[in-house]
């Protein structure tokens, strides 16, 4: 082994565990890996950023961009409320929505459909009496499997087609993915709905949907304020420091018989009235202490005392890229800047009730927040946060559905009869969306999702380190030896295993990078079909099922879901031997070696 492949391994295993820590994003660990292999010399300085202008950068960020202008135009939502139904048979459910979100990832954004269809799905097992934790994981994993359907449903499938076309000359069609795609994911749906949610522990079966995970009820508290109170001519919002230093949300106050909940804190305080708070009695004592107020305990305690006809209770999840993530609460100041006013955090399932600001923000966490309806769609765009209830905001104009609809499908077409190439296609669509309006031009920019971009860019370069310095025959021969001397069948499988196995670790995107080579590699050494094994590379690379960091999608569900970190290869498990099991023969059969 040489130096240069003993450092490339360095960096890629280093990379891993960096990916797995999940101290930092997986944009800035790709990036850092990136410069990192410019200094070891790996990667010459003049095309470090050689992956930036990649055509695979270029289609996953008009993919992005067409998936918004289809949330935008509201084609999805008025799907979504047919095919989203309230039945008794549970695998009737879950059939549905996991077939209309594998249906949906085909043709978009994997992420974006299950933010689209959360709501819905959550909507759908609060009316059914079901447990949400019964729904949410079926929806997330039909939406990955989806992806495998056509080129477009998700980064690892362009970036083995464009891999192919620098590599072989020609990239993979549109719909070459379709034949083995299409049977992994029917299979695949057909066992979520009919075996999987069993494999979920028992306790998940009857857990609340999100809005009960607060439970605000046993939490409301009215606090009188006498004339001698330090906090008469006070605003509300200088009094929010000593709110957090007792552990206590101030919601709001009572003047008379008119509720004030305006988020713009700037009520000042009068001797008599009533401040509404969320706080434990623990919290309440001290806070109440502190200020010299009088607990009122004779008043209707509930949910109705945090909205008005203007200011709303929501319930939103911190999405994978949120501009949240790994920053305290407190830090954010989120009353004076966003107009959000914090009542709880969940996390797994659990409230996270004291000291709440200095909770850091994780991927998946659950706030429950009260807000004003103005502007609060854009706000909640702004930070990545993902609704859990519909709440009929008009993202976009609704009566451009069937236009949005007729321009991806214009771009699928003209691709398909190789009249454009695909990346020309989709970003003439993505255009045309723009200067239609259906994406206005002030969120062409937030419906890219830059990290994954910098980390497609980013990696680009890495991997074809990983074949200059030779790694990637290394790899590929001790994957054949693994084999054991059989049939190249057996290597394809192994390849795949190996690929999945990296993909439940590590960023998706970043695995099909780094095996893509090694899977030509394989093929190579074999004198097989180099078809079958990138075609493996792209079945396993999609395949995160394992844990909740191998993709964005199980992420999300985790806090509305209440899923604990070991629930995913519960289910998990089965479903990637099944997807071995039916993926194998699919590509023998359509790819022969």
């Amino acid at each position: 082994m040489t130096g240069d492949q003993i450092a490339i391994f360095m960096l890629l295993f280093g990379v891993m565990v960096m990916f797995i820590w999940g101290k930092w994003r997986y944009d800035i660990v790709a990036f850092a890996a990136l410069i990192v292999a410019v200094l070891i010399g790996v990667v010459p300085a003049k095309e470090a950023f050689d992956g930036f202008s990649s055509s695979a950068v270029i289609t996953v960020a008009a993919v992005l961009v067409i998936s918004r202008g289809l949330s935008a135009s509201g084609v999805i939502d008025r799907i979504a409320h047919i095919v989203v139904p309230q039945v008794k048979s549970l695998a009737l459910q879950i059939t549905s929505l996991s077939g209309f979100a594998a249906v949906l990832s085909a043709m978009m954004n994997n992420v974006g459909a299950l933010a689209l269809l959360m709501p819905a799905t959550i909507d759908a097992a609060r009316k059914s009496g079901r447990s949400p934790s019964l729904l949410l994981m079926p929806l997330s994993f039909g939406s990955i499997l989806g992806g495998l359907i056509t080129l477009i449903g998700t980064p690892p499938n362009i970036i083995i087609a464009t891999y192919r076309e620098e590599a072989l000359g020609e990239p993979f069609k549109m719909f070459d993915f379709t034949p083995v795609g299409l049977a992994v994911a029917g299979v695949g749906i057909l066992f979520l709905a009919l075996f999987g949610w069993r494999l979920l522990p028992k306790e998940r079966h009857a857990q609340s949907a999100p809005d009960e995970l607060f439970d605000i009820d046993a939490y409301v508290a009215e606090v009188q304020v006498p004339e001698d109170s330090p906090a008469v001519g006070q605003r509300i919002i200088e009094l929010d420091d000593e709110a957090d230093n007792c552990g206590v949300r101030i919601a709001g106050l009572i003047r008379g018989q008119r509720r004030i909940l305006h988020t713009t804190r700037k009520t000042l305080v009068e001797a008599g009235d009533i401040i509404i708070l969320e706080a434990g009695p623990e919290e309440l004592d001290k806070f109440a202490h502190a200020l010299s107020l009088q607990i009122k305990g004779d008043s209707k305690k509930d949910r109705k005392l945090f909205s008005s006809d203007d200011v709303s209770l929501v319930e939103a999840v911190v999405s994978a890229d949120s501009r949240l993530i790994g920053r305290k609460i407190g830090d954010m100041r989120l009353k004076s800047r966003y107009g959000l006013n914090l009542l709880g955090v969940s996390r797994q399932g659990q409230p996270i009730r004291k000291r709440l600001h200095k909770v850091v923000f994780k991927s998946g966490d659950v706030l429950l927040f009260q807000a004003e309806e103005d502007g609060l769609a854009s706000t909640l765009t702004r930070l990545s946060l993902l609704p859990l209830a519909a709440r009929g905001f008009v993202m976009g104009k609704r009566g451009q559905a069937w236009l949005a609809t007729g321009l991806l499908a214009g771009a699928v077409t003209l691709a398909s009869v190789g009249a454009l190439s695909l990346t020309i296609a989709l970003a003439a669509a993505a255009l045309l969306m723009v200067v239609t309006d259906i994406v206005p031009l002030r969120d062409i920019y937030e419906a890219i999702d830059w990290p994954v971009i910098v980390l497609v860019g980013a990696m680009i370069p890495v991997g074809g380190a990983l074949q200059t310095t030779g790694a990637t025959d290394l790899i590929a021969s001790e994957i054949m030896e693994l084999a054991g001397g059989y049939s190249a069948a057996m290597v394809l499988t192994l390849l795949l295993i190996v690929t999945m196995t990296l993909s439940d670790v590590m960023n998706n995107a970043a695995t099909a990078v780094v095996m893509a080579p090694v899977g030509l590699s394989i093929a190579d050494q074999l004198g097989a079909n180099p078809d079958s094994f990138l075609m493996a590379v792209a079945v396993g690379a999609s395949a995160a099922f394992l844990t909740p960091i191998g993709h964005k999608n199980n992420a999300l569900i985790m806090g509305p879901g209440g899923y604990h970190f070991g629930d995913y290869w519960r289910m998990g498990l089965p479903l990637e031997v099944l997807i071995v099991a039916v993926g194998v023969p699919m590509i023998l059969w359509v790819w022969p070696l």
